[in-house]
This record gives structure tokens, sequence and C-alpha cells, in this order.
């Protein structure tokens, strides 16, 4: 029997081998071939990462608080749909980007379309009355954006025949049926985290989750630069405050008093704006349900008073409670309310704005607890009670 040569099975092995790996590259999925991370600081709810084949993979791990449930969505360029292909399997909505028509959700996402330049994409948005931005507005007046009902019970019909690109959603679990029924639709539904985010720079990070959908990543690198660097030079002059005041937050809401937790995006600002928040030694993220008698107890002397409800006057907050004028802040006329500064429709600009640009609400804050560092300072968000 013929002997083979030794060196020519090593050379078949090799080769066996060498197609082997090909063929597994082959097989891979693309948010694993040539990757590299989209450098993302402070936000903790997504990562991105940019394929050399132009595809960009945005993984949401915070889509609502203490979700279990993570997602994947695949960003393909439109000049490569016909280059690349993906598996449906692998992802929960495949986007051909740069997206013509958006539906967005949330007031806080309106800023981001504006700040990339991509205000007229906008088709859809539930509770148009929300809206403060006077461009957006415009554009809502003008019959450019439609009114789609409110967020838990959009108008999936209207969004089918608006034909978006995708539909960036929120909510505080995967339960909208709404979403459910245009994702069989074929229109891509992704949820948008960026309420969950408990740092300030954190939330305005977020704008580097819209980017590649209109592939203005280096847009949304300089504006969110600008905004960091912004928030940590107010930080630093912070630090030039010779005093430390004490703060309260919250009203009652009927017989309960909801002060914002120590680990909150509120008490993150206080803190980094050089103040002894009163509840800043708790662990909550979000509010804290507590008692008038409890508040009263350990807040009858603070300096200063924030966001008590609603509320945008001491009469109104009488005519309320008529135990809020116990309170030394009251009595003293040094309660702020971020209430107060609204759209023309209503919309409180705040709830708007305030995540897009923290450094505007740290001015605010150092400006009401240390007027000397910033005396020419026209206050934005957070305005004293009439």
């Amino acid at each position: 029997m013929k002997k083979r040569n030794p060196n020519s099975i090593i050379g078949l092995l090799c080769l066996f081998l060498m197609l082997a790996c090909k063929e597994q590259k082959k097989d891979m999925p693309m948010s694993a071939q040539n990757s590299a991370s989209y450098t993302i600081t402070y936000a903790k709810g997504f990562s991105i990462e940019k394929q050399s084949s132009g595809l960009a993979v945005i993984k949401l791990t915070s889509p609502w608080p203490n979700a279990e449930t993570a997602f994947t969505y695949a960003l393909v360029p439109r000049e490569k749909k016909a280059d690349i292909t993906l598996n449906n399997d692998d992802y929960d909505a495949i986007v051909y980007v740069p997206v013509e028509r958006i539906i967005v959700t949330s007031t806080t996402h309106i800023p981001a379309l504006e700040s990339l330049g991509a205000t007229e994409k906008l088709v859809g948005f539930p509770n148009t009355s929300f809206i403060s931005s006077k461009e957006t507005r415009k554009r809502i007046d003008a019959g450019h954006v439609q009114e789609l009902g409110s967020n838990e019970n959009i108008n999936a019909e209207m969004v089918i025949s608006l034909d978006p690109d995708v539909v960036v959603g929120f909510g505080i679990n995967n339960k909208n049926k709404a979403y459910r029924t245009l994702e069989q639709s074929n229109i891509p539904v992704v949820y948008n985290g960026e309420w969950t985010e408990e740092s300030p720079l954190g939330k305005a990070e977020w704008i580097k989750f819209f980017a590649p959908f209109f592939q203005k990543e280096q847009l949304a690198d300089s504006i969110f630069k600008t905004v960091e660097e912004s928030y940590n030079s107010i930080k630093l002059l912070s630090k030039k405050a010779s005093t430390k005041p004490t703060v309260l937050t919250g009203g009652l809401y009927k017989d309960v008093w909801y002060v914002a937790g120590g680990k909150s995006w509120l008490a993150g600002f206080l803190d980094d704006v050089k103040t002894n928040y009163l509840w800043k030694d708790n662990l909550e993220s979000g509010s804290l349900s507590l008692s008038l008698e409890s508040v009263l107890d350990k807040g009858r002397e603070a300096e200063f008073w924030l966001n008590p409800s609603l509320h945008v006057s001491y009469d109104e907050m009488l005519t309320a409670n008529g135990h809020y004028k116990e309170f030394d802040a009251f009595k003293n006329k040094n309660v702020f309310s971020n209430s107060i500064a609204k759209g023309s429709t209503g919309g409180l600009l705040f709830y708007e704005l305030a995540p897009n640009r923290p450094d505007l609400v740290l001015k605010d804050l150092i400006h009401i607890f240390h007027p000397e560092l910033l005396p020419e300072h026209i206050p934005v968000f957070f305005k004293p009670l009439n």
C-alpha cells in the first residue's frame, strides 16, 4: 500500500482548518466582526459598536428601571443595504440610516433632534401640547408633526399611515400593545432609556444614542463635549462658595410628601453645586414617600426649598396646605420651582430641555444657593415663586 507523505497530510489539515475558520467567520454575527466601541463616558444604559462595514450596533441594557431585558439594534447604512446581510433573530430592530422619517415619544427627545439638525425628520409625536420648543412648535402648527394620542395608547393606525423609518419609544416595561402592533407591521421600534440615568451628565450623553440614526456621531460628540466642559467648569466654580446651605425638596400630593431620593438625578445636581441636601444619605434613585410630620421634623429649618409640588406661588401653597407656612424657607421666601417656565401650550421646559442641558440647571442652582458666584445669570428653569 502506498504510504502518504506526512507533510502532505499536515498541509491538508492546515488547509481544512483555514477553510473552517473562514467559514466560521462568515457565519459570525455582524456585531462580532471588526467592531470598535464608540466612547460612552457617563451614560450606563447603552453602548454603541461601529463596524468597518458601516454597521452600527446599539445595545440597550437599561430600557426601564431594574430591567431584566436587554435590546440590540442594528443600524444599516442605506447605501450598504444590498451588501450587508443580517439575521433578524439577532436583533430587536433593524433600521436603515440616515432615517428620513422619525417618531419620538418623549419631550426629552426633542432637544436631541434639534441639536443634531434633524427637526424636519420628526413626523409624529404623542401629546404634542407637552412640547415647549419654539422651533418644533412651528412645525406642529404648520401640520408637519402629527398628534398621535398618548404614549401609553399611541394611535398605531396613524403611526402606520405616517410610514416612519423608526419609532423611538419609552416605557416602564415591554407590554405596550401599540408598539407590538407596529413591530408586526414591520415598523422598527427602538426603546430609549435615558430617563433611567441617575447622573446629570449621564442623561445628557444620550444625544450619542440618537446620533447614529442620522449618521452624525461627530456632531453629537462635539455637542456633548461642550456641555460636559460647561458643566464641569460650573461645578468647579461652586467649590469657591463659602457656605453650604440646607435644602428641602418636593411637596404634598394628597397625604404623601414626595422628596427626591439621595441617589436621584436632582440630588446629583445638589451635590455638585455644594449644598447640604437633607436626604443626601438616602440610597433611593427615585423619590421617597414621606409624611408631612416627618418632613416638617427634618426640614422645618431648611434654608431653601425646591419644587413644592407644581405650585407656582406662595398663595397657592397656603391654599393647598396651611402647614407649608411653618417652614423657614417659606417664611423667608426662599422657595423655587421648575414648574414656572412653560411653553406656549403649557409644557414644562425643565422636563424637556434640562436632561440635555444640565449645565444650565447647574447655573440656575448656583445662582440660587451662591448668587455671588453668578450674579448676572438669568434663571432658565428654576425660578422664585410669585
